[in-house]
């Protein structure tokens, strides 16, 4: 719980420039490869990373693009940042509420076949635009 006071809370820098500090969403280390590879698969998983390769979208976005209905884009795209092929977003509104936009974060998948099974390498590209890039990069210190 937090100890603000009523004025604190109503003029914090959060609540003035709600939309400044997005929110990325962190991703595992290590993706499950079979969860990755039936991704891969999945119509739906390829249309959303196909359409966010370039550019990071909202659901709604990603919908009307893709031609899914939203509660199937929020379905893949929970599994696609679970995995680490896409990441999410959190966008503040001065509401209170947010929205999240979502952007492939895969450049190179490589699956190679092992002792123990298969093993799924992602090389990622970076995401966000340079400037929330660097701030990122910035608050990491």
């Amino acid at each position: 719980m937090s100890h603000y006071t009523t004025a604190q809370r109503l003029f914090s820098p959060e609540r003035l420039w709600p939309t400044s500090l997005p929110e990325w969403i962190d991703v595992p280390e290590d993706p499950d490869p079979d969860e990755v590879l039936d991704l891969l698969d999945d119509q739906y998983a390829k249309a959303i990373l196909r359409q966010t390769r370039d550019t990071a979208l909202s659901a709604k976005e990603i919908s009307t693009a893709c031609d899914i209905s939203v509660s199937t884009v929020y379905r893949r795209t929970e599994r696609l940042v679970d995995c680490g092929l896409l990441a999410e977003r959190r966008i503040a509104q001065s509401d209170g509420t947010h929205h999240s936009t979502y952007e492939a974060r895969l450049d190179e998948v490589t699956v190679s076949l092992t002792d123990d099974g298969f093993e799924v390498t992602i090389d990622e590209k970076p995401t966000g635009d340079l400037a929330d890039r660097f701030t990122d990069m910035w608050e990491g210190l």
